[in-house]
């Protein structure tokens, strides 16, 4: 029998020299590749420097003037070296320095306008690109207070060398307490005699408080307007009598019928009084103290003084002619009483007697009266006897 040959029972292993080469291969792939590689980066840097780029078209709006220019360039600092357009320190640019430029891009530059400013007692020049007076206080950060007032309006453009006045304006609320002045009220009295007065209640001056706004300027109080009044204690009426009781004249006894220029004895309320003489068909008016009488208030120089030097007094004072009746003489007028002539007036004439009153409303009331009869004593007034 032959011998039946031995076949493997697998595939044999590479040898070390298959190993060997494969490796080789492989490293030499790697190397091709990188070099590929490199080789068209080169090429590519080649080429972009024998193939500029493409010139872009840009429109630069300069203080609101418009031009288009062709540029290669991206970035906006050398688009503006390229123009030669200068950017100031307080101008505004609608783009930043690191933004990059496309074909249609538009750079706007807002120049900024040198303003003066005048508030808090100060002036300076600012300078903003703002357009409008609001927007320029915003970006120069300026505080408006809500009263202040703003020269020109907010709404006004802003142009180069304008004045902007800030107006500091305050307003302050105050209270204060004022007097009232009490009324007089006039009541008739016939247990009083006419002409004379009786005060009956004593007035009182109220209070009222007074709420009251101010309003300063810069500083300065410019107006005030009364808020509110509210009364915190009520004024009290004073009440004064005016007597109506007419004066009696008792028997006047003469020795014969009586002339102007004889000196005789007369019963006068009860007095024997000797007269020198007697006035028929008399005037009477009255006057006051008062500035409807005689064009002075209280306060004021000469104020209830009388042309003798003696201070007026009611029941006393009467103004006469001193051609008719002495300064300084009593006289007695019927229905009316003794009266001391102290007093002048320039209406004052003749057969007329001013009669001085306290109260100015009564003096106005009294009116003008004829037909009286005042008898001329002389310089000393009769006594009890």
């Amino acid at each position: 029998m032959g011998e039946v040959p031995v076949q493997d029972s697998h595939d044999p292993r590479p040898t070390g020299k298959l190993i060997a080469l494969l490796r080789w291969k492989h490293e030499h792939m790697r190397i091709v590749l990188l070099s590929a590689i490199l080789l068209f980066a080169v090429l590519t840097m080649f080429m972009s420097l024998l193939h500029p780029a493409e010139a872009k078209s840009i429109s630069i709006v300069d203080n609101g003037v418009t031009s288009v220019i062709q540029t290669r360039s991206s970035d906006i600092q050398d688009v503006l070296e390229e123009q030669q357009i200068r950017v100031g320190p307080y101008d505004r640019l609608s783009m930043t320095t690191g933004d990059q430029l496309t074909n249609g891009s538009t750079i706007v530059i807002d120049r900024a306008k040198g303003v003066t400013v005048k508030a808090d007692g100060k002036e300076a020049v600012k300078y903003t690109a703002a357009d409008s007076v609001e927007a320029a206080i915003k970006e120069l950060n300026l505080s408006i207070g809500s009263e202040d007032r703003v020269s020109p309006a907010l709404n006004a453009p802003v142009t180069e060398g304008m004045e902007v006045v800030i107006t500091r304006v305050r307003t302050e609320v105050v209270e204060s307490s004022q007097a009232v002045a009490f009324q007089v009220v006039e009541q008739k009295n016939a247990d009083l005699a006419e002409g004379k007065t009786k005060v009956v209640k004593t007035g009182q001056e109220g209070q009222v408080v007074v709420r009251t706004a101010k309003v300063y300027e810069d500083g300065k109080l410019v107006g005030e307007r009364v808020l509110e009044k509210t009364v915190s204690k009520p004024a009290v009426h004073q009440v004064v009598a005016i007597g109506t009781k007419k004066a009696e004249v008792k028997t006047l006894t003469y020795n014969g019928k009586p002339t102007e220029a004889e000196a005789k004895i007369v019963q006068l309320n009860g007095k024997s009084v000797k007269v020198k003489r007697m006035l028929s068909n008399v005037t009477l008016t009255a006057y006051s103290a008062d500035f409807a009488s005689t064009g002075k208030r209280k306060g004021d120089k000469g104020y209830g003084i009388t042309s003798s030097g003696a201070v007026v007094e009611e029941g006393r004072t009467i103004a006469v002619d001193p051609k008719v009746i002495p300064i300084g003489w009593w006289v007695y007028i019927e229905g009316i009483g003794f009266r001391r002539a102290e007093d002048t007036g320039s209406a004052v004439k003749g057969k007329k007697i001013d009669i001085y009153y306290d109260s100015e409303k009564y003096a106005d009331r009294f009116g003008k009266k004829k037909g009286y009869t005042v008898y001329v004593i002389g310089p000393v007034k009769p006594s009890a006897n």
